[in-house]
């Protein structure tokens, strides 16, 4: 005797075909706090690490980053650039996900 699908079982096969969308503000934020930390975190560790000179090769963050330098106000002025740029680079990376996810799911439905 064969068993009839019921709404349960409906429900689990939407649910394995749908596609999963990314919340683009979240990615954004968590991916800018994110990368804020790590340069916050790099700066001051090298700071109290000390050495003569202290990161040349972190230092080169200035390049991109005006006003950045390798000190503790600098880590602060590194954790604003990275919070932006990481927040632009996960916003991006989310809303093309989503476009993606749109384009297959059109083509997947009858």
């Amino acid at each position: 005797m064969e068993r009839k699908p019921d709404n349960d079982d409906k429900r689990q096969d939407v649910l394995m075909t749908r596609t999963l969308w990314l919340n683009t503000r979240v990615v954004a934020l968590s991916t800018g706090l994110v990368c804020g930390t790590i340069i916050f975190i790099a700066t001051n560790w090298l700071v109290i690490k000390g050495g003569n000179p202290v990161g040349p090769h972190l230092r080169l963050l200035g390049q991109f980053f005006w006003g950045y330098e390798v000190t503790f106000t600098g880590s602060l002025v590194g954790f604003f650039y990275g919070l932006v740029t990481g927040a632009a680079c996960g916003g991006g990376i989310g809303w093309i996900y989503n476009k993606i996810a749109l384009h297959r799911q059109s083509n997947e439905l009858p």
